[in-house]
C-alpha cells in the first residue's frame, strides 16, 4: 500500500485536481473515483497507464473478482477440506449467498478495480498523449463496468471538490449510461486490433465491451435489482450492431484460446499479458484444483459441482482436451478432471498423501472432514494448459474478452427481440457446437440453448454470474445450495470500511 500513499501525497501537492479518496483503518479502502480535468504537472502518465495494464492481472488470480463471478454460481465451489481452504468460511460464502460486508474477497476486488480507475484518472487528467489518455479512458470503462455489474453503484468526485472531500456515488443506470457514452466516445480513436497481441485496448474490445453493456442494460438500468428485466429492441440491436463490428474469427481448436502461445489466436479481443517469467497469478487456473502429487502440483481446494459437470456431452470437445505432449508432461488431460490420476506419461497411477488411489470423484460436501475425501471429493478443473516451460511463472495470456462469447451476445440479442430472431441465433449456435465437435442442431435455438451454451463455451471466463443474473436464474437453489437465495445476493455489499464516507448507502438488504 505504500504506492497509494505516495501517490495521495502527489496529489496532495496539486498535481492533479481530482483523485481516489481513501481511509487508512485496516490499510486504505478505496471509495472515490477521478471525473475532471487536472492541472498537468509532473506526474509520469505512461507508468500510471502501464500500472493500469497491470491491474488487470487482478483477474488472473483465483480470489477476488473470480471468486465472485464464479464460485457465487453453479459452476464452481470451494470445500473446506479438514484443517484446509476453511479461510473463516469466506469460500463456502461464496457458493450458498451467505457473504457479508466484511468478506476480505470482496473488499480485495472493490480495492482493486479503483485503484485501476485511479491509475487511468492520473493519464486521463495530467499531460499525456491523446493516445495515451484514450487507451486510459477504455480502461476505465473495463473497470467501471466491473464496479458497476458486482456493486450497482460507482463513486466520483464532482469538478472543483477538495481531495479531503468523500466522493458521491453514481446510481447504476446514471454509471451504465456514462460508460456507454464514454466508450462511443473513444471507439473511433481507438487502434485495430494488433495480430498475435490482443493485450492493448482496440476497437474490437471496445466494440465487445459496447455489446456486453447493451445485453445487460435491461438489468443494469432495472429498478430493482431483481428486475423485471425489459430488454428493448433497439438496445438488442446495438448488441447485434457492435458484435458485426468486431474484426475477428472462431479459433479452428477451442483450446488454442488457453495454450501458453494464446496470444496467436485471433478469436481472442482483449487479453491480460503475460510474458514468460511474470504471470505467476494464471497458474492459479490450473493449481487451485489439482491435487498435491499431480503435475504441475496443486493446491486440492476448488471443485466443480457434478450437475454442471453433467450438462456436457461426452463428445463435447469443450469438456477435455488431451494431446500426446499434454500426456507426457502431466499424465492428465486438462479441462475437468474425474477418475483415477496419472503420473506424467499417463501410464503410472497416482496415489494420494495418505497412500490410496488419487480418484477424483463427483461427489463433495461444502465441509469434508473423511481423510480419503478430503484428498478426492470434486471434479477438479484445468481451463488454461499449464505452460511446461515455467510452471510457476506462464506465459499464458489471460483472456478478458473473447469473440465466442461475442457471437454469443448476438445470438441473445437476435432471441430478445433483435434483427434476425430464431435463424440467426441458429447460425451462430451451430457455429459453436460443430466447432465444439458437437453435430449442428445440438443445442436449441431458443434463449434457453443460448444459456446453456454459454455455460459449456465460457465456464470460468468471469461471465458465470453475469448470465445468471440476467437469465433469471442466480437466485434458485442448485447442488450444494438448497434454498432460494434473498434478491440482496445480486449485489454484492459495499466494503464496510467504505461506509465511513457519509455520502454512500449501503446496497440493501445487508
Amino acid at each position: 500500500m505504500k504506492r497509494i500513499n505516495i501517490i495521495k501525497s502527489i496529489l496532495f501537492m496539486g498535481t492533479i485536481t481530482f483523485g481516489i479518496s481513501c481511509t487508512n483503518l485496516d490499510e486504505e479502502v478505496l471509495d472515490g473515483f477521478v471525473n475532471a480535468s487536472g492541472t498537468g504537472g509532473n506526474v509520469n502518465t505512461g507508468n500510471f497507464l502501464q500500472s493500469a495494464y497491470e491491474g488487470l492481472r487482478t483477474f488472473q488470480g483465483q480470489g477476488g473478482t473470480f471468486t465472485m463471478d464464479e464460485m457465487s454460481t453453479d459452476a464452481l465451489v470451494g470445500p473446506t477440506r479438514g484443517s484446509d481452504w476453511d479461510d473463516n468460511a469466506k469460500w463456502r460464502q461464496f457458493h450458498v449467498h451467505t457473504w457479508g460486508a466484511d468478506n476480505e474477497e470482496i473488499r480485495g476486488a472493490y480495492n482493486d478495480l479503483l485503484t485501476q480507475v485511479y491509475n487511468c484518472d492520473l493519464v486521463i487528467n495530467n499531460t499525456a498523449t491523446d493516445d495515451q489518455k484514450t487507451q486510459a479512458r477504455f480502461l476505465r470503462a473495463f473497470y467501471y463496468y466491473n464496479v458497476v455489474d458486482l456493486f450497482g453503484q460507482a463513486p466520483y468526485r464532482e469538478v472543483g471538490s477538495a481531495i479531503t472531500d468523500p466522493p458521491k456515488f453514481w446510481s447504476r443506470k446514471e454509471a451504465t449510461a456514462l460508460i456507454i457514452s464514454e466508450l462511443e466516445a473513444v471507439l473511433p480513436k481507438l487502434p485495430t486490433r494488433v495480430a498475435n497481441d490482443a493485450s492493448m485496448a482496440n476497437k474490437d474490445a471496445c466494440n465487445f465491451l459496447l455489446a456486453k453493456l447493451y445485453l445487460n442494460k435491461a438489468v443494469f438500468n432495472a429498478a430493482s435489482p431483481a428486475g423485471p428485466y425489459t430488454f428493448d429492441a433497439a438496445d438488442m440491436n446495438k448488441v447485434i450492431s457492435y458484435v458485426d463490428a468486431i474484426t475477428s474469427t472462431l479459433a479452428t481448436d477451442y483450446w488454442s484460446n488457453f495454450a501458453p502461445t494464446n496470444n496467436t489466436s485471433n478469436e481472442i479481443l482483449f487479453s491480460s499479458k503475460n510474458v514468460l517469467g511474470n504471470g505467476g497469478g494464471i497458474q492459479s487456473r490450473w493449481r487451485m484444483g489439482m491435487h498435491y502429487n499431480q503435475t504441475p502440483d496443486g493446491w486440492n481446494g476448488f471443485a466443480t459441482v457434478a450437475e454442471y459437470y453433467n450438462r456436457f456431452a461426452t463428445t463435447d470437445d469443450r469438456r477435455q482436451h488431451s494431446t500426446p505432449s499434454i500426456i507426457a508432461n502431466f499424465g492428465n488431460p486438462i479441462g475437468f478432471q474425474i477418475g483415477q490420476m496419472y503420473k506424467p506419461g499417463g501410464v503410472t497411477p497416482l496415489k494420494d498423501r495418505n497412500g490410496n488411489p488419487l480418484i477424483f470423484t463427483p461427489a463433495v460436501t461444502l465441509v469434508i472432514s473423511n481423510a480419503t475425501a478430503i484428498e478426492t471429493a470434486g471434479i477438479r478443473t484445468q481451463k488454461y494448459e499449464p505452460d511446461n516451460a515455467n510452471l510457476g511463472a506462464p506465459e499464458n495470456d489471460y483472456v478478458l474478452m473473447r469473440y465466442s462469447d461475442a457471437l454469443l451476445m448476438k445470438a441473445e440479442a437476435a432471441l430478445r427481440g433483435g434483427t434476425g430472431g430464431a435463424a440467426a441465433a441458429k447460425i451462430i449456435i451451430d457455429q459453436i457446437d460443430v466447432r465444439a465437435k458437437l453435430v449442428a442442431g445440438t443445442t436449441p435455438a431458443t434463449l434457453d440453448g443460448v444459456y446453456l451454451e454459454r455455460g459449456k463455451e465460457l465456464w470460468f471466463e468471469g461471465w458465470r454470474r453475469n448470465d445468471m443474473i440476467r437469465f433469471g436464474k442466480f437466485l434458485a437453489a442448485r447442488e450444494l445450495k438448497p434454498a432460494v437465495s434473498d434478491p440482496k445476493f445480486l449485489l454484492y455489499p459495499i466494503p464496510a470500511d467504505a461506509l465511513f464516507n457519509p455520502n454512500v448507502q449501503q446496497n440493501p438488504g445487508y
